[in-house]
């Protein structure tokens, strides 16, 4: 498949920055770093496109204008990411050259990357917050700041068709894995056994899972599991069981995030009890019904409550989570959420879907003495929809009794 570097996809992503910047009503974006590597900022990830060592100041301006002021050793990294038409390289300390650049620009709203909020916008440690207001000790400037959230969402969320592509070439090789995978299981596996299957198919492919190795692919099966956010454990798989898996690679930079739910039959079953259907289905719809709600301009509290209600109306328990996170660079992307009301999700469950955004639909409930039904599929909004980016599971994996 072809497709541009992921070099060329920043500098895209930094093309579009002044556009936000002018609907967001901020004069300049300035982001302020150090030491990257170790205590990292995702902005660099979406507009910089490299590390750094010293303290550095990464601005944008609503007029198109680009600075990086960085130590002169950082000076040549930075200019290979292509990025900003102006480099400043200092030596003694960034002092003077940060207070002559935005004595040049006086914003009227200076956005800073820390957010209450996202936490892909929060870089800016307290230290450095404290730090930065010494530098610019009497200029005024730091009493128009506000946060970067809403510019970095929007650069985060609105996907370009190639970083689609991308997403939807994760799923596809992810499905692959799946169905790979599916008659190799058996009964008496433990979920450490069927991870390592995963691993070893993805590993096949040459690919890396989308977030940390221990918990990707997570494995759960049974009534009694830890759940998708645990680890893999010694845990058998019993007949009777319900399991589920979540897992996703990463293809180019961009991840997928899909769970998808098997059954083990007991002796003499050919196929799952009604009340595993039922919770399956109940889940398959569920998500159904979710995905045709999804369109600009509908919040993602609506879209959730769709979901949820579809559940409980079936007689199930809710779900204990968001229905929806974004998904790019990282498994958990973007601001937007579909998710309830809840303190927990802030304001992230109000904010208006937006074209471009790609989102998972994840429920789940409980199957009494079974396990947990869930799936996890990805779309990615259209101009008067959505359309998915995974292949939908629509019937449950049987996996026949081996005994």
């Amino acid at each position: 498949m072809s497709m541009e570097p992921r070099a060329e996809l920043i500098r895209q992503k930094a093309a579009q920055t002044p556009e936000i910047l002018r609907e967001m009503g901020v004069d300049a974006w300035l982001i302020f770093v150090r030491e990257s590597e170790a205590m990292h900022d995702a902005s660099l990830d979406t507009v910089v496109g490299s590390n750094v060592t010293w303290q550095s100041a990464f601005l944008f301006t609503a007029d198109g204008e680009r600075v990086a002021i960085v130590g002169s050793l950082d000076v040549a990294r930075v200019e290979r990411a292509g990025v900003f038409p102006e480099i400043i390289g200092y030596k003694g300390g960034i002092r003077e050259d940060l207070r002559r650049v935005m004595t040049r620009l006086d914003p009227r709203v200076l956005a800073l990357n820390y957010s209450t909020e996202n936490e892909l916008a929060d870089g800016l440690s307290h230290g450095m917050f404290l730090l930065l207001e010494n530098l610019l000790e009497g200029m005024g400037i730091l009493d128009r700041a506000v946060s970067s959230e809403r510019i970095l969402s929007a650069l985060r969320g609105r996907k370009s068709p190639a970083e689609v592509e991308r997403v939807q070439q994760a799923c596809k090789v992810t499905q692959e894995i799946f169905d790979a995978v599916t008659p190799q299981l058996k009964v008496g596996q433990t979920e450490k056994d069927v991870a390592a299957i995963i691993t070893g198919e993805m590993e096949k492919r040459g690919l890396t899972p989308a977030w940390e190795a221990i918990q990707c692919p997570a494995v759960f099966t049974g009534p009694d599991s830890a759940g998708c956010h645990a680890g893999p454990t010694d845990a058998p798989i019993l007949p009777g069981h319900v399991m589920n898996v979540d897992f996703g690679v990463k293809v180019a930079g961009y991840c997928s995030d899909m769970q998808r739910t098997w059954y083990f039959c007991q002796a003499g079953e050919t196929e799952a009890p009604a009340a595993v259907v039922r919770g399956f289905e109940t889940i398959r719809d569920a998500i159904r019904l979710a995905g045709e709600a999804v369109a600009p301009g509908k919040f993602g509290h609506e879209i959730d409550a769709l979901a949820r209600g579809h559940i409980t109306g079936a007689g199930y328990e809710e779900y204990q989570h968001a229905l929806g996170h974004q998904v790019g660079t990282t498994a958990h992307d973007g601001v937007g959420l579909l998710s309830p009301t809840w303190e927990r999700y802030g304001e992230r469950s109000h904010l208006p879907i937006e074209e471009g955004q790609i989102y998972t639909l994840e429920p789940r409930l409980p199957i009494e003495g079974h396990g947990i039904a869930t799936m996890e599929e990805l779309v990615v909004v259209t101009a008067d929809g959505c359309r998915y980016l995974s292949e939908p599971q629509t019937e449950l994996y049987v996996i026949p009794h081996s005994g």
